[in-house]
C-alpha cells in the first residue's frame, strides 16, 4: 500500500492558493456561437453533382461557462482540441465578445502571445523594449526589466539576433518573459510553457509563484495534464464548450488523464463512461457557481441565443439518441447539426 499512497500524493512544488482572497475574475453563463459555412458533400445525380453546395450553420464554442477566480489562484484549463479552452481565454481577456453572458475582471487581463506586439525584423533586445512599452510600461521601467526578461527567456546571445531567426519555442519564451515582467494582476497563458525545456519550465514556475505571491491570478491552458497537475492549484476540465468538473488540480487532471488514455487506446465506451461520471460529479459544483454569481439582466433571446440551449452531455448519454460510441468522437456538437430526419432532402 505504501507505493500507491506515494503515487497519489501531490507534488511538493505545486502552488497552493490561499483561502478567502478577493475575487478577480467572474464568468457568468458565457456562450459563444460562430456562424460558418459548411460544405454539403451529399452525392447528387447529373450535372448538379459537380456543383459544390454550402450552407451556413451555427457552431457553439462555449455553452454556459460559469466560474469565479480569486487572487492567488493558479488555474489550469484542460480538455481535448476544440473543447473551447482558447476561446474561453480570449473571451476572458476581452479579445472576443461572447454571444451572451458576462465577464467581470478586477484588472485588464494579459493574454500571453497577444499583449506583446513583437516584430520579427527587430532583434530580441529591441522587442523586449517594444513589448514592454506595448503593455503600458514607461521607458524607464522597460530598461529596468530588461535583464530579468533576458534571464527568464534563457536566450543568451540570441537576444541580439532578429526574432525571425528564432524557433517557435524561443519566441514563445521571450513573449512569456515580457508578459510576466510587466507584473500583470491577471495573466493568461495559452500553451506557451509547452515549448520550453526543463530549465525554462523551472524558471517560469518560480516566476509565476512570485506573481501569485503578489496576489495575482494565473490561467494556464495546456494539453499536458501532468503539467497542470504539477503546477496549478485548481483545474477546469472542458469538453464541447462546457465545464465538466472544476476542482483540485491533482484530482481533476488525473481524471482527465485516465479519460484521455482510454480514448487514445480506442476504448470509447470506457472513455464515455468516465466522462459521464465526471459530469455527474461536477454537477453540484456547477450549480453552486450559478448560485454564487448574480443573474444578469441580459436576455438570452435578445442576444439571439435560445433560453434553453440543448446540453451536449445529455445528448451524448440520452438513450433516445445514438450510442456514445457513435456520437462521442464527433468534432461538431450533435445539437449544432440537424439530425438525419431533420436535414432537407436534396432535390434530384
Amino acid at each position: 500500500m505504501a507505493p500507491d499512497s506515494e503515487q497519489t500524493e501531490a507534488p511538493e512544488e505545486r502552488w497552493h492558493a490561499p483561502d478567502h482572497t478577493p475575487v478577480t475574475v467572474v464568468a457568468q453563463n458565457l456562450r459563444m456561437r460562430y456562424r460558418v459555412l459548411r460544405t454539403d458533400r451529399t452525392p447528387r445525380p447529373g450535372v448538379r453533382g459537380l456543383l459544390t453546395r454550402r450552407q451556413r450553420v451555427s457552431v457553439s464554442a462555449l455553452r454556459g461557462v460559469s466560474f469565479v477566480a480569486r487572487s492567488g489562484e493558479f488555474i489550469g484549463i484542460i480538455g481535448r482540441n476544440g473543447s473551447g479552452k482558447s476561446t474561453l481565454l480570449r473571451t476572458l481577456a476581452g479579445l472576443e465578445a461572447p454571444s451572451s453572458g458576462t465577464v467581470l475582471t478586477s484588472a485588464k487581463p494579459a493574454l500571453l502571445g497577444v499583449s506583446a506586439a513583437l516584430i520579427p525584423e527587430l532583434t530580441g533586445a529591441e522587442n523586449v523594449k517594444l513589448g514592454a512599452l506595448a503593455m503600458g510600461l514607461s521607458p524607464a521601467r522597460a530598461d529596468e526589466i530588461f535583464e530579468s526578461v533576458v534571464e527568464l527567456s534563457a536566450l543568451g546571445e540570441s537576444i541580439d539576433l532578429p526574432m525571425k531567426t528564432y524557433s517557435s519555442g524561443m519566441g514563445a519564451r521571450l513573449k512569456f518573459a515580457i508578459s510576466l515582467a510587466a507584473d500583470p494582476s491577471i495573466l493568461m497563458i495559452d500553451e506557451a510553457l509547452a515549448t520550453g525545456d526543463a530549465t525554462f519550465t523551472e524558471r517560469s514556475r518560480r516566476a509565476m509563484d512570485g506573481l501569485l505571491e503578489r496576489a495575482g491570478t494565473v490561467f494556464l491552458v495546456n494539453h499536458a495534464a501532468q503539467t497542470i497537475e504539477n503546477m496549478c492549484s485548481r483545474a477546469i476540465w472542458m469538453e464541447r464548450g462546457q465545464v465538466v468538473i472544476d476542482g483540485d488540480a491533482v484530482e481533476v487532471a488525473r481524471k482527465y488523464r485516465w479519460f484521455a488514455h482510454n480514448l487514445a487506446q480506442g476504448d470509447e465506451d470506457k472513455a464515455a463512461s468516465l466522462l459521464r461520471d465526471a459530469v455527474l460529479e461536477g454537477e453540484e459544483q456547477r450549480r453552486a457557481t450559478q448560485l454564487l454569481v448574480a443573474p444578469s439582466d441580459e436576455s438570452p433571446s435578445a442576444a439571439g441565443v435560445p433560453e434553453l440551449e440543448p446540453d451536449p452531455f445529455t445528448k451524448v448519454y440520452d438513450k433516445k439518441s445514438l450510442s456514445p460510441r457513435r456520437t462521442f468522437p464527433s468534432t461538431i456538437l450533435p445539437d449544432d447539426n440537424p439530425s438525419p430526419h431533420q436535414r432537407p432532402r436534396s432535390s434530384s
